[in-house]
């Protein structure tokens, strides 16, 4: 087999942090799609991930020499409950490398087969949860949005149990770190100081390195994070997208989005939306992010509290005092975020206002999220003249803004058009479209649908004639309710 060349830097921590992979091959393991931009800037070698000893690595079949992959231990409160010990059931930690702009970045497979960790599970991904999440993770990326990226999807060949029999596939996905708030609560579970300390030191020097510095470096450390997770979460709520299961083993220090299972973008703006089938009550509802991503944050302060002060009666207002900037920070990358959509350069004091009630119109007339803001990027929105029929019910609000537009510095409509044009995207992967390309391939072995969705999709701010179908909300028929994890 050629030679490939990764780090396993992460297994340099001591043995308990992961447990080695015993490899599952594949029976007949074919190429999807492979990410080829991406992996040029990783200094991989597209051919040789193309070819025959490429793809054994990437279905987890057969590695080259010198990788050795790892499956990461980790625990995590799931839906409110604690469970010690979770782990990548289903995941490979490849390795790591160092891309074009300096930047450690992991590379993992996901669906590869059975590890220490899978407990009843089979250790498999089916086709359609592997398609969603590179066209979703991939779409993120475009969108300006922290993210692990989509390196390449296989189809195994063999077939997967779910309900049904399904096509087994596996994603190979990079992230700078695969690291999550469940892994600090997995050593803080066992007491285990030293492995917290460890990985804290490991977390530090890969994500914050400028922390290591800092007079308390473990609070400088979660407080990074915290803003880390404030800004993501803000960035969410900006594109309306769902993220569906925020676990603690769901949420990644490094401030990226991780595990895209039930995940979707709302249309109807209503901040009550859930699509994962199993979030009954509305947990991760989509108004409901910013709350739960402090109940994470405050799972994580919990369980660096034996190394934030020597007792825990100290440790526990210094971590209060750290997560008490949460909302602050969020909701200063909100505000901000929203003038940029609205085309406002300026803060005033009635910005809230302003904004609660634009969303307040978008929810009485079931107004689909991402069309309003492209609306409201138009010079007829703007100037008043030749009105998107879309905005036909927002006259009173729209006066409003158009006054408070007036209010800014002088600068030509066309240019505010362009500037809320880059930042309001005119196509998500919309979900009735998501799952007809998850249709086509299960059900007809057809990739067509799914290589013109990520097509459109990674160009989300550009207009592109001919494709205005992609940009069309769900027909009432077409509307996805329910979205579904891999396992």
């Amino acid at each position: 087999m050629t030679s490939f060349s990764l780090r396993q830097t992460y297994s340099q921590l001591p043995d308990h942090f992961y447990a080695s992979a015993v490899l599952t091959p594949v029976a007949a393991p074919r190429l999807i799609k492979l990410n080829g931009p991406l992996a040029q800037s990783l200094g991989l070698d597209v051919d040789w991930l193309s070819g025959p000893d490429g793809l054994a690595m990437l279905s987890g079949s057969c590695m080259p020499q010198g990788v050795q992959p790892v499956a990461l231990a980790y625990a995590g409160h799931q839906f409110g409950h604690f469970v010690p010990q979770l782990g990548d059931g289903r995941a490979l930690l490849l390795g790591d490398v160092t891309d074009a702009s300096g930047q450690v970045r992991e590379i993992q497979l996901k669906g590869s087969g059975r590890t220490a960790y899978s407990r009843r599970g089979d250790g498999r991904a089916a086709l359609g949860p592997v398609l969603r999440e590179y066209v979703v993770s991939e779409a993120m990326a475009a969108l300006g949005v922290p993210t692990t990226r989509a390196l390449a999807a296989v189809i195994t060949g063999e077939q997967v149990m779910r309900e049904t029999p399904l096509p087994g596939a596996v994603i190979a996905r990079v992230a700078s770190s695969h690291i999550r708030v469940g892994t600090f609560q997995f050593f803080a579970a066992r007491q285990d100081l030293t492995g917290l300390r460890a990985l804290a030191d490991f977390a530090i020097a890969r994500h914050y390195p400028d922390v290591a510095q800092a007079p308390a470096p473990y609070l400088a450390l979660l407080e990074r994070v915290i803003a880390a997770q404030a800004d993501l979460v803000a960035q969410w709520m900006l594109k309306g997208f769902i993220h569906g299961v925020m676990n603690t083993d769901n949420m990644a220090i490094s401030g990226e989005t991780i595990d895209y299972g039930p995940c979707a973008f709302m249309e109807q703006y209503d901040p009550t939306t859930v699509f994962s089938f199993i979030d009954e009550r509305g947990r991760y509802a989509y108004g409901n992010q910013p709350s739960m991503a402090l109940w994470d944050l405050t799972r994580l302060a919990e369980a660096l509290l034996p190394l934030l002060a020597e007792d825990e009666e100290q440790a526990v207002p210094v971590a209060q005092d750290a997560l008490g900037a949460f909302e602050g920070r969020f909701q200063a990358t909100y505000l901000a975020g929203f003038r940029a959509k609205l085309g406002l350069k300026t803060e005033q004091a009635d910005d809230t206002d302003l904004f609660r009630s634009l969303l307040e119109t978008m929810q009485e007339t079931q107004a689909d999220f991402t069309q309003t803001f492209r609306a409201l990027s138009s010079e007829g929105a703007i100037s008043g003249e030749n009105v998107p029929e879309l905005l036909a019910a927002f006259g009173p609000w729209l006066a409003r803004w158009r006054q408070r537009l007036a209010g800014e510095e002088e600068g030509t409509v066309s240019a505010r058009v362009a500037a809320m044009q880059k930042v309001n995207p005119a196509f998500i992967p919309r979900n009735h479209l998501v799952e007809a390309m998850i249709r086509a391939a299960v059900d007809e072995g057809d990739f067509s649908k799914f290589e013109a969705l990520l097509a459109v999709c990674t160009r989300p701010y550009d207009d592109q004639p001919g494709k205005e179908a992609y940009a069309r909300p769900a027909q009432p028929s077409e509307r996805v309710r329910h979205t579904f994890c891999g396992t």
